[in-house]
This record gives structure tokens, C-alpha cells and sequence, in this order.
């Protein structure tokens, strides 16, 4: 069966642009990792897991029963490690449906063909290296968030928690609930920055009285917030002890802290898209026209994969993909009304999202702090010193950086080093990010067991070829 729209990842963009394309009339099939829809924000619990609700479960639960009650098909717990089909044919061909690879929650491999696909894949988050930070007992503010509203489980007792943006903020007081000890908020953020982007944040009051609680909960329990500042060492023999911020030092057995976050474009880059770096979107991005689509037909993007703005910007974008890709289609041109509507609404939320973008933006200043020896790409042991010296030896850019390095080449395919390695790279030649490029996109898009992969055969069933003519 080929569906008429395919949807990758089931965060809020995710749910909304699938429950918006089924009620209109097409075909829809949604995969998402997690066992549950919802993302990052909206993450639910795990089957059996009982946490105390709150406005975040609330909003994901309506999302969730609205996809539910949708009828679109849904894979949970699902691993796409391939795409294909759209422009990835042979040169001279047209296109053909989209092709999305993919492991089962119980490691059977299948395939979902589309007609339209899009992308709803989120962000990972963006951590500048510093000393010790590979060491046990320090995470990400992500990963923190999982933790926290998955499980409901402290990362630690004694929480310092660093970095830049509204989550820092969001983490520190879900600590505190929790019944962890917050030993300081790092904000790299100065409180005139926090200032100036109010105006734009008070196009979403209900963010800014959010964010209000989350400041005041700190501040009643006599956490310090030390503004403008940054970590500068994670100390301790074989696991975390202490928290180097400037000459301060701060006892802590956790350290949570991210940077800002960086769009997920593994599948825009593997079709092919256009892309521009903008870092106040996050960094690298599709290019998108006014109605969510990329420059490859009937492939669109939503949410922060498209750029940086928030949770409440999403589920505008996803409904504003999948009324463009109804249209596109010809299954249901939709109200002109409508897409008026949910574009407004778009528009709204991303001012906020905008003014939270760029607070969470690269900071040149952390990139030229970072030691020569501190490793960069954790996967493959490559550090600041082996990147510049790769730049002295020729490598003008991303790709070349991988081929002298293997920086990138783990793993994680440089979603932990890529922001680093790149700004790094840029300083050590004189250019910018921009003209460095980006890596090539590739499959598979994660790691897979080769053996689901190829499933059960014999190399004698393999077709050789005859001997070429001597």
C-alpha cells in the first residue's frame, strides 16, 4: 500500500500534521521512535509509570487523542534507518513515492511508501565541549527532561544546572520538585538579554507567566542564578565532583547543561534540500517557502527540524504542511481561510520562539574558550588540537574534516561534535560556518543491526557476475 502522506517523528509538529492530513481525507502513516507520540515536551510516561500530570501531559494527551481519534496508521517504537524514492532515483529518472526503512519495536524490518512526506524531526541538543565534560554525571538539559518527565527520576542529589535558553530554567525547577538540591543556575545569558526579549515574548503570555513560575520557584528556594557566566570544568576522578564556573567552585555529583538546540535535518540533507545557515533558526535549515515545503516536490518540513522555535510554534507548522501537501495532492484543497488561520497562529508563536532562538544561539565566545586538548567528537577521540591541525593540512570543510579527523564518523554522526567541530574549523581557516558546508547526508540515518538489516541468507545465494573478458 502507498500512502498519501507520510509523516516522520511524532513530536507536536509530528501529531498535529498527521491528525490534520487523515481528517482531510488522505492516506496517513506516522513513525516515530519513542513508544508514544508527544517529543521532547510532550513526552509521555511509559506503560505502568505513574507521574504527576501537568500542563505539558496535558497538552500532549489532547494532541495524542486527537491523532489517535484521527485514523492514521501510527508505528511506535520504530527505528528509520533509510530513506529512498522522491529525487533518490537514478540520474534522468523522475521521481517516485517517497521510501522510509525502518526496524519495529520488535526488530522486524518495514517499509511505508508515500506519495508526500513530511519531516517532523526535532532537534538534538547543542553542548559546547569543555573540560570533564565526558565525564560520568554529566548530561544534557535534554536528556535531563527525559529523566525527569519519563521515568521521574533525579540525575543527581546536588544539580548545578548550566547553559542557555527557557529549558535551563524548566529543568531547574522540575529538580526541585523532584527533591533534588539545585546547587546554582549557569545561565550563559546576561539579564539584559533576558529583558530585551521580552516584547517579543509577550505575544505568548502564557509562556512568559510559565517561564515567571519557573524563576519564582527558584528564587523561594534560594537558588542562585549567577547570569552571564559559564561553565569552565566538570572536575572528579571517575565521576563528577565539582562544577568550575570561572574561579567559583561548586560542589555537585550532577551537572545538567545544554547549549541551545540544533535542528535534526539527517533527512532533509539525504534528499537533497536546499539548506541555508542561519544561526538564529539554529543553524543549518531547509529552505522553506511560505507553506512549509522544501525545494524537493511534495517533501515538506515542520517543527524545530525546520528551525528553531519552540513546542507552541509546531503544531501551527504540521498543520500548515499538511494542508499545503492536501493541496499539492489534489485530495482536499482546504478553506483558504484555514491555512490563513493556522499561519497567524504560526506566526504568533514563532515571535516568542524567536526571541528564545536567539537566546540560545552559538556564542563565539564559549567556541575560543575551549582548551586545545579537550575532546570534541566523543565518538571518536578527536580534539580541539587535531581539528586545527587537520585546518592547517587542508581541510576547507565539514566533509573534508571528516575525512582527515574521522570527526563525525561515529555514532552519533556528528549531531554531539558537528556544531563545535564546524565553528572550530571556520576560526581555524578565517570563513565562516556558511562556507564550510555541511556533512552529506547518508543512510542509515541510526544505527541498526546489520543482521535485521539483511535477515537470513547464504553467500552462495549471492549472484556473482561472470569474469570480465581477458
Amino acid at each position: 500500500m502507498i500512502f498519501d502522506i507520510a509523516v516522520l517523528g511524532g513530536g507536536p509538529a509530528g501529531m498535529a500534521a498527521a491528525t490534520e492530513a487523515a481528517c482531510g481525507g488522505a492516506r496517513v502513516a506516522l513513525l516515530e521512535e519513542s513508544p508514544a507520540p508527544g517529543g521532547q515536551v510532550y513526552r509521555a510516561p511509559p506503560l505502568g509509570f505513574v507521574t504527576k500530570p501537568d500542563r505539558d501531559r496535558q497538552e500532549g494527551d489532547a494532541l495524542r487523542a486527537a491523532l489517535a481519534a484521527s485514523g492514521a496508521t501510527i508505528h511506535t517504537g520504530c527505528r528509520v534507518w533509510g530513506l529512498g524514492g522522491g529525487p533518490l532515483v537514478p540520474e534522468g529518472q523522475a521521481n517516485t513515492p517517497f521510501s522510509l526503512s525502518a526496524l519495529a519495536a520488535d526488530g522486524a524490518p518495514f517499509t511505508v511508501q508515500a506519495r508526500a512526506l513530511i519531516l517532523c524531526c526535532g532537534t538534538h541538543e547543542r553542548i559546547i565541549p569543555f573540560p570533564g565534560w565526558t565525564l560520568p554525571g554529566v548530561i544534557g538539559l535534554a536528556a535531563a527532561t527525559i529523566l525527569l518527565k519519563a521515568q521521574g527520576v533525579l540525575p543527581g542529589r546536588r544539580v548545578v544546572v548550566a547553559g542557555a535558553g527557557p529549558l535551563l530554567y524548566a529543568v531547574a525547577a522540575k529538580l526541585l520538585t523532584g527533591g533534588a538540591s539545585v546547587a546554582a543556575v549557569v545561565d550563559a545569558a546576561t539579564q539584559v538579554e533576558w529583558l530585551r526579549a521580552l516584547p517579543a515574548l509577550a505575544a505568548r503570555a502564557d509562556l512568559l507567566a510559565q517561564g515567571a513560575v519557573w524563576r519564582a520557584k527558584l528564587l523561594a528556594a534560594r537558588v542562585p542564578i549567577l547570569a552571564g557566566a559559564q561553565v569552565t570544568a566538570a572536575e572528579g576522578d571517575n565521576a563528577l565532583k565539582r562544577v568550575r564556573v570561572g574561579e567559583r567552585i561548586i560542589e555537585a555529583d550532577a551537572l545538567c547543561i545544554g547549549h541551545g538546540l540544533v535542528p535534526a535535518t539527517e533527512a532533509t540533507r539525504t534528499f537533497r534540500a536546499l539548506h541555508v545557515h542561519r544561526p538564529e533558526d539554529g543553524g543549518w535549515v531547509p529552505v522553506l517557502d511560505a507553506h512549509q515545503r522544501t525545494s524537493v516536490p511534495l517533501l515538506y518540513a515542520a517543527g524545530d527540524g525546520a528551525g528553531v522555535r519552540g513546542a507552541a510554534a509546531a503544531p501551527a507548522a504540521g498543520r500548515v504542511a499538511a494542508l499545503t501537501a492536501l493541496q499539492d495532492l489534489g485530495i482536499h484543497a482546504g478553506a483558504p481561510e484555514r491555512l490563513s488561520t493556522e499561519n497567524a497562529a504560526l506566526a504568533r508563536a514563532r515571535r516568542a520562539g524567536a526571541a528564545m532562538a536567539r537566546m540560545m544561539a552559538l556564542r563565539p565566545a564559549m567556541i575560543e574558550a575551549i582548551p586545545p586538548e579537550t575532546i570534541i567528537c566523543r565518538c571518536e577521540g578527536v580534539t580541539r588540537a587535531k581539528i586545527e591541525e587537520a585546518a592547517a593540512a587542508g581541510a576547507g570543510t565539514i566533509n573534508q574534516l571528516k575525512h582527515f579527523t574521522r570527526c563525525g564518523m561515529g555514532p552519533c554522526q556528528g549531531r554531539m561534535c558537528g556544531e563545535a567541530a564546524g565553528a572550530l574549523l571556520a576560526n581555524a581557516r578565517g570563513v565562516s560556518v556558511a562556507d564550510l558546508g555541511f556533512a552529506t547526508g547518508r543512510i542509515p540515518l541510526r544505527p541498526v543491526p546489520m543482521a535485521s538489516i539483511l535477515g537470513d541468507f547464504d553467500y552462495a545465494d549471492i549472484p556473482v557476475p561472470a569474469p570480465a573478458p581477458i
